[in-house]
């Protein structure tokens, strides 16, 4: 996928996001089908630190030695840490737009070269800065088809 194919789509799923959170009650969007299950709330809070992460690996790329060491988070403590349930949902909402239009930004600022970039997912695992931004964007559509899925 190129560039402007990636962003297209970039674009339409932070359009889809924002619809989603938009047309939702507040109890849907704090609905918890199980107790170790995100709400649509937490989701959307799991999106917002995985922008954070990934921000800060698009950036980072481009002056840290090659190969880039992607370094793992703790998913379920941070989204437990935030407290996103009991979030304000606008201000989640506003957050996970705002860190996304950053990283849309970050991305647009690549060139072939850039893109090249080489990072280490582990040991054994080794890609480039196309592949991670890539594989950012179907996170999120992941996670918003989990959104889309979750009921009441």
């Amino acid at each position: 996928m190129e560039i402007p194919d990636i962003i297209q789509q970039f674009n339409h799923l932070l359009e889809r996001g924002t619809e989603l959170m938009k047309n939702s009650s507040e109890n849907e969007l704090r609905f918890k089908p199980l107790p170790d299950k995100w709400s649509k709330k937490e989701i959307l809070g799991h999106l917002i630190d995985s922008g954070i992460n990934n921000l800060q690996r698009f950036t980072e790329i481009q002056f840290e030695n090659k190969p880039y060491k992607i370094r793992k988070y703790n998913q379920n403590e941070l989204v437990n840490a935030n407290h996103y349930n009991e979030a304000n949902s606008d201000e989640i909402l506003g957050f996970w737009l705002a860190i996304n239009e950053r990283i849309k930004k970050i991305i647009e600022l690549q060139d072939e070269y850039t893109l090249a970039y080489q990072i280490e997912i582990s040991e054994r695992e080794k890609s480039d800065l196309k592949f991670l931004i890539e594989d950012y964007v179907n996170h999120m559509e992941h996670h918003l088809d989990q959104i889309v899925k979750s009921h009441n």
